[in-house]
Parts: structure tokens; C-alpha cells; sequence
């Protein structure tokens, strides 16, 4: 197995060279050149790392298994409160894949407490001494996953930048407590695609990356487009529906449905690589908020960013252009110059429209749909009477386009849901659903807890009496002049 650009297929690289590479040079994305298939019989009883290490293998060409193990061992064995690391719970509609047991109460963690070893070990791998600038765009919860997991890590720098106002109050603080002694947070007055737009452009910037060579830096991410965040996610697919199995829910082999909450399309397509391994899924269902251009890409293939940029109660998809989908549409078609071709259009005239042939496969692999703001509080208020389960808002959209993919009628399949944070990381939507009262987001963490019984994660129940370590905020315009400030590099 080797690595190829989504732009340029003729660019080959190891798992390691593109892990610490992160993007490719010509802001294509990494993809491997085959996906071997899984036998999901020989996995059954296979705990979460074992279960990884057998998946994961094939991936990382040249590592060995005692890196792996290493890995695994550093990313899983004390980070998560539950030995399960990605719990399911069943409900009466849907099976809710619990993602958010990590260091940061969010389904980044499972990816971001591994990415960071995974990089240790590349670099030993490339024999290199360079130090990392771990470079990073986030809507919310990639940031302080991204911290926690490399904080005071050897040979790393972590720099963050997100929207200032567009974060909840929750994500804000953990992300400005950050204690890492390598570790950089700054608020932009912009929104997410303005920080991973200017992210994308450092990443490939060629004057900017030989002043760093020079001073013995190079670039990665741990966004979603370095390819080492996403191949971990592949794994509580897998480990979801073993245990349905297990569970007698279904018999192995019988097809299900997923549904994803999606803004960058990484989660999502992690599920969709799953399937190409052999995992039984039918239909994906791309559940957005009222940034949904997703929704309308599926529905009419066509993607247009063409439409006011909404702030809403689920800020972690406040996204209007969706990276990952590059890495699908590649699979569809297999044609690095047309990839460029919609990626330049994109760039330029801010839209792009796939052939007829991605049409029919987006309509036969996918189905798109959206929430308001007012569905989604409907939503976490309806599922905690009914089922004493407690959504966050992300979580709450997808339930909602669940119940909108059963009015139509597309299948009979059992649906897994994945519930991507936890419901305190977003109190003020949370808890005014269940109650109509508001207060202090502190506040209603306390009352929710005694409401609901459900506990605070513990990460979370003194964040507001933590010291604030981070304090800069800047324009969009100012991002490539503070990170090189920050790099010890001249700004041109």
C-alpha cells in the first residue's frame, strides 16, 4: 500500500511521509492506493486494540507490530473513561455510538490521543530531528483534542487557531486552559473556513516552508486532512457493529445505516473507508445544520459555498467547505486532474458541479439532510422525555435526519447513531431544551447533573476555576504574521 494525492496520483509516499507531511505539496489529499478487506468473523471478540492494531496494520506500510503496539498502548490504555473506549447504547429508534469517553469529551479524542505517538514514531521511522509544528484549524473540539493530546510531547509544537465567536463557551475555555509548555492558542475574528482556508495556505506556502527548513521545522496538522487523524476513526465502526452482533441485535453480515453529524466530512468518511473494507453499510446518512451545503452537494451535486455563513447552537459544523469530501470524490471518480479541476473551481469561483456517474453514486450511498436550530432543541428535549438520554446539539441533528430518513421509507435497517460530544460541552442549548431556564453555563452543568443524573465529565467540572493561559486575539489577515512570529521566522 502506498499514498497518492487526490491532485496528482503520480506523487507516492510511505504511511509515515504522509503522516508527518500532512497535506500534499499540491494541496491534494492523501488517500491509500488500495484498501484490503477485512474478515469480520475473525474480529468478534477482539477488545478495542486489538480489534485497531488488526485494522490499522495494513495502513501504516512501514511500521512494525511492536510500533503499533506502542502506539495503541500509549493512545488508549489510561486516556478514556471506559475500558469500551467507544461505548454503545441502545435506544428504542437508533443505537447511539457513544464517541466522546476521552481526555476532551469529544469524538476527536480517539483520533488525537493517537495521532501524536503515531508522529513519534514516523519521525524515528524518517530518522529526522526536525521539530514538528503540529499546525491546526479548529471549529471547536479538534483544538483542544489536538492540545491534550500533544501537550509537552517531545519534538511537537501545537499552534491553534479558532473562530473567537464561534465556539461555545465550553470548547473557549478548555482550549485557553491549556497548560502544554509547547502549546499555542489564538482566537481569529473570522469563522472556521477563514482559519483553515489561511491553515491550508501555510501548509504549501514554499517560501514560508524553507524558512523553516532552515531552522530545522516542517509542517504537519491535526485536522482531519492529515490522513493519521483519520485512519483511527475507521476502528469504532468496526467496534460498533461487532457488538450489535454480539449483542444478538443483528446476525453477522446484515447490513446497517449510519449516521454521522458532519461539517469537515471526516467522520463520515471514515465510515465510508470502513465499507470499502467490508463492513455491512447501506446507507450513509450526512446529517448537517444550517450550513448545509452538504445536504444540497447530495441531493444535487452540486457544491456551492454561495450562501450566508450561519452561527448556530451546533458550532462544530458551522463549516461551508467540507475538505474531506476531496478524499471521496476521488474514490468516485479516480481521476486526479478532474479532482484538481473542481478543487481550482472551488478556489475560484466558489462552486463546482460532479458528473452524472458522482451524482448517482452520492444518491446511492448517501442521504443528505439538515436540522434547524429549533429542530435540534425539539430534538434534545423530545429523546430526553422519551428516553431519559441526554443528545448534545450535533448529536441532535443526526437523530433529527434519522427521523426524517425513516418518513421516506429507504430501507429497514438498524441505524447507528454517532453522538459526538458530550451534551456539557454544550450547556446553554442543552439544558434550556430540557428546562426552558437559563443560567451561567456553570450553573447549568450543577442543575443539569442533579436533573439528570447523568455526571459532568471530570475534565470539564472545574474548567471555569482554571487559570486562562492563552490571551491573543487577531484579525484573519494577521494568521501567517503571528504563526511566523511564533515559528522564530521572518514575515515577508
Amino acid at each position: 500500500m502506498k499514498y497518492i494525492s487526490t491532485r496528482n496520483a503520480h506523487l507516492q509516499f510511505s504511511a509515515s511521509q504522509v503522516i508527518l507531511q500532512g497535506l500534499s505539496e499540491d494541496q491534494g489529499l492523501f488517500i491509500p492506493d488500495k484498501i484490503d478487506p477485512l474478515e469480520l468473523e475473525k474480529c468478534l471478540n477482539d477488545d478495542y486494540q486489538t480489534l485497531a492494531a488488526r485494522i490499522l496494520a495494513p495502513f501504516l506500510n512501514d511500521f512494525n507490530e511492536e510500533q503499533i503496539q506502542k502506539i495503541l498502548h500509549h493512545a488508549y490504555d489510561h486516556s478514556f473513561d471506559t475500558d469500551e473506549i467507544t461505548p454503545l447504547v441502545h435506544l428504542k429508534e437508533v443505537d447511539v455510538l457513544e464517541l466522546f469517553h476521552g481526555p476532551t469529551s469529544a469524538f476527536k479524542d480517539v483520533a488525537l490521543q493517537f495521532l501524536p505517538h503515531l508522529m513519534k514514531e514516523s519521525l524515528k521511522i524518517q530518522d529526522s530531528e526536525d521539530e514538528m509544528i503540529i499546525l491546526t484549524a479548529t471549529s471547536g473540539d479538534t483544538g483542544k483534542a489536538a492540545l491534550e493530546g500533544f501537550k509537552n510531547v517531545e519534538q511537537m509544537k501545537m499552534i491553534v487557531f479558532y473562530p473567537k465567536d464561534g465556539v461555545s463557551e465550553v470548547q473557549k475555555l478548555q482550549m485557553l486552559t491549556t497548560n502544554g509548555n509547547n502549546c499555542y492558542v489564538i482566537g481569529v475574528n473570522g469563522n472556521f473556513d477563514d482559519c483553515q482556508r489561511m491553515v491550508k495556505a501555510c501548509l504549501s506556502d514554499e517560501t514560508l516552508i524553507h524558512k523553516m527548513k532552515e531552522n530545522h521545522q516542517r509542517f504537519s496538522s491535526a485536522n482531519s486532512i492529515n490522513v493519521g487523524r483519520l485512519l483511527p476513526q475507521i476502528v469504532y465502526y468496526f467496534k460498533a457493529y461487532l457488538t450489535m452482533v454480539k449483542n444478538q441485535q443483528i446476525k453477522m453480515g446484515e447490513k446497517i445505516n449510519v449516521a454521522v453529524p458532519t461539517g469537515n466530512f471526516g467522520n463520515i468518511l471514515a465510515a465510508y473507508i470502513s465499507k470499502q473494507m467490508g463492513l455491512p453499510i447501506e446507507k450513509f446518512i450526512c446529517a448537517s445544520n444550517e450550513n448545509n451545503v452538504l445536504t444540497d452537494f447530495i441531493r444535487y451535486g452540486v457544491y456551492n459555498i454561495h450562501r450566508a455563513f450561519k452561527k448556530t447552537n451546533s458550532p462544530s459544523m458551522d463549516i461551508l467547505i467540507s475538505s474531506n469530501l476531496e478524499r471521496l470524490l476521488y474514490f468516485y471518480c479516480e481521476n486526479d486532474e478532474m479532482i484538481k479541476e473542481m478543487m481550482e473551481e472551488l478556489a475560484v469561483k466558489g462552486s463546482y458541479e460532479v458528473n452524472d456517474l458522482i451524482k448517482k453514486k452520492l444518491l446511492k450511498d448517501f442521504y443528505g439532510g439538515y436540522a434547524t436550530q429549533e429542530e435540534t432543541k425539539q430534538i434534545i428535549q423530545e429523546v430526553y422525555e422519551k428516553e431519559n438520554y441526554l443528545l448534545d446539539p450535533h448529536s441532535a441533528v443526526a437523530y433529527k435526519v434519522i427521523k426524517d430518513f425513516k418518513k421516506e421509507n429507504i430501507n429497514s435497517y438498524k441505524t447507528l447513531l454517532c453522538a459526538t460530544a458530550s451534551p456539557y460541552k454544550f450547556m446553554e442549548t442543552v439544558y434550556t431544551s430540557i428546562t426552558n431556564e437559563k443560567a451561567d453555563e456553570f450553573e447549568m452543568m450543577k442543575r443539569c447533573e442533579t436533573k439528570t443524573k447523568i455526571p459532568i465529565p471530570s475534565n470539564l467540572k472545574d474548567l471555569k476555576e482554571k487559570e486562562i493561559r492563552h490571551h491573543q486575539n487577531i484579525e484573519v489577515k494577521e494568521m501567517k504574521k503571528v504563526l511566523c512570529e511564533r515559528l522564530g521566522v521572518s514575515y515577508d
